[in-house]
This record gives C-alpha cells, structure tokens and sequence, in this order.
C-alpha cells in the first residue's frame, strides 16, 4: 500500500489530497495547498505519449517546487507499452512520489483517443495497463476514475476491480459520471459500495463544497480518504480548516494581510514557472509577468469573489496585465475587509 495513503486508524490522519484539475494544480498553486496541511498533491493531467517523444511542453507539466511532497504524477494513455515508458521517465525524474493514471477524464479529445474515461469501457485494457506500469517502475501507481460514464450504467464496479487485479496501491473515484462532468449532486451511496468492495484504499471525490462536506463523505461512506477539486480554488487553507474538524480543534480564519500574503506568494511562484515556460516557446511569447497574471485572473476571482468590494472591481479581471496592476485590485478589494 502506498504509504502516503495509510491512514492508521485515526481519523486525524485521514488523506486530504488535492485533486488534479487542468490549468489549476500546476507547481505554484501544490506549493501553497501543501503548506495548508495537503496530505498528496496531483500534477496537472499529462500526456503519457508527450512525454515517450520528449516533448518540451508535456514535460513542464511536470515541474516541481522544493518541498512539495508527496506529490503523484498525473498521466493520460490508452497503449500499455507507451504508459509504462512514461511511467519510467517520470520515475528517473527523481521528483514524485507516486504515479496515477487518469481513468476518469471526461474531455471529449482525450475520450476520442480512448483514454480518460474511455477506458472504463475497457476494463481489461485498463488492468493491462495498470500492471505494465506497476511492473515497470518502484513508485506506487494508482487511479483516478468516476461511477460510470453515464447515468444508469454503474461501470465503476469493473474499473475497481481491473485496478485492484492490476496491482494499483490505491483508487480515487469521483463519484458522478462522466456526462455530469463537475455538476449535479454526487452520488456517495455508490461510493461507499465501491468502498465495501475494496481491499486496497478508497479516496473519495466529488460534492466535497466546504470542510464539513469532507467529514461528511467519511461519515457517510467509510471511505479512506478525500480529495478535494474546485473547492480548495481561491481557497487553499480548505486543507487547514479540514485538518482542524478532523482533530477537533479550532479553526483560525485568515487574516485580511493573511489572504493578501498568500495571493502575491501564489501569482509570483506563477511568474518564476512562466518563465521556465518561456524556454521551450517561441521568442514572440508573452512575458512571463504578463503571462502569469493572465493565467491567474480564474485564480484571482475565486480568492475575492463574495467580498463585499469585490462587485465593484471583477469587470476589471479581464484587463488585468501585471503584477502591479493585479495588486491594486486586490489592495482594493481587501481594504474593505480590513
């Protein structure tokens, strides 16, 4: 079992895991949920065969900050021969912990590919897959599904079971089908029967909104552990908070200097990854700065949407240019918290 999801037998150190969400969870936003008490961090969703002809662009998905452990690498194939290839460069990488393979995307040019959540059509592909990468590499390896591909097909039965005969550590299933996508209420009753049917750990995904949501799916399902999404967006402390209900202890907002402190440190890790990024770009690329305020404009209306300034100042999201720029609509906005 991946140690990394041993839970012991107390609830205090259940798994809180950061799920990997394309465009969010790159290096400068793992950093900060890992400082919030994160108990795993995801990379972004990568492209297995990207990384097998060496691409430059797949493989900065995989960039790293010092000290952001454990951390999976999060990988997307339907060829056997070529995930485990990958899962060998990302082993000689010498920077993650563990390896998972996605079995649950439901983005429609990876679906067209045959992987994501296509291949919860093909259990047996999906345990091939799954031993060859085992086979391959000493990291733990697991996977990341949902219930089914659609409602009234329960197809999450025959993934469990093709991961589990595969030799996967652990799996974290989403618990809506992949035509919902992110909406509608998630099923955790056929959670917890996933649960019930497992040996290796079950972490749990999906209609966690708040901290107590994540006490609840415990509660409700006796799953092993839970991995929040959308939730822990524009809010990474959510890790804190969880941490604090789990030991019963009192939970400490943030201070408005708090907040402003851990959106500079965020978007000023996202200007140092976008300047890496430029290395491998055309020489026309946007600056780094420019970039990365870009890039972090979803973050930005998720750190301040719903306080009471905020109404005043969102149309200017999409003008948002530099640092400077940035700061003075957050110094705006959080002033009137003060």
């Amino acid at each position: 079992m991946n140690k990394y999801l041993s839970i012991g037998g107390k609830q205090q150190n259940v798994p809180v895991v950061l799920a990997p969400m394309a465009g969010y969870t790159d290096a400068a936003f793992r950093i900060l949920c890992v400082k919030f008490g994160a108990s795993m961090v995801f990379s972004e969703i990568t492209n297995a065969a990207g990384l097998v002809h060496g691409s430059k662009r797949t493989m900065h998905l995989l960039e790293t900050m010092p000290g952001e452990h454990p951390i999976t690498a999060h990988i997307y194939g339907c060829d056997a021969d070529v995930m485990a290839q990958a899962a060998l460069i990302i082993e000689s990488l010498d920077r993650f912990d563990s390896i998972d393979i996605n079995a649950g995307c439901p983005v429609r040019k990876i679906v067209a590919k045959g992987c994501g959540v296509a291949l919860m059509k093909e259990p047996a592909r999906l345990e091939q897959i799954v031993r060859a990468v085992t086979e391959s590499v000493q990291l733990p390896v697991t996977v990341k599904t949902r219930i089914g591909l659609s409602a009234g097909k329960l197809d999450v039965f025959d993934t469990a079971r093709a991961v589990e005969q595969g030799g996967a550590s652990a799996i974290f299933v989403h618990a809506r089908f992949a035509s919902a996508r992110h909406s509608g209420v998630a099923d955790w009753d056929v959670l917890a029967q996933v649960k019930s049917k497992m040996s290796i750990p079950v972490i749990g995904n999906g209609g966690i909104e708040c901290a107590e949501d994540a006490l609840e799916m415990i509660a409700q399902t006796g799953v092993d552990g839970v991995m929040i999404g959308r939730a822990a967006v524009g809010n990474p402390w959510i890790f804190r908070q969880i941490r604090c209900l789990l030991k019963g202890e009192p939970y400490q907002e943030l201070s408005v200097q708090e907040i402003k402190s851990v959106i500079t440190e965020h978007v000023q890790a996202l200007i140092a990854l976008k300047e890496k990024e430029r290395a491998y770009r055309r020489r026309s690329s946007l600056p780094a700065e420019i970039a990365a305020v870009r890039h972090f404009r979803g973050h930005l209306y998720r750190y301040l949407s719903g306080t009471p300034g905020w109404g005043r100042y969102k149309r200017q999201l999409n003008e948002l240019e530099t640092f400077e720029d940035m700061m003075t609509v957050v110094n705006g906005v959080l002033k009137e918290l003060s």
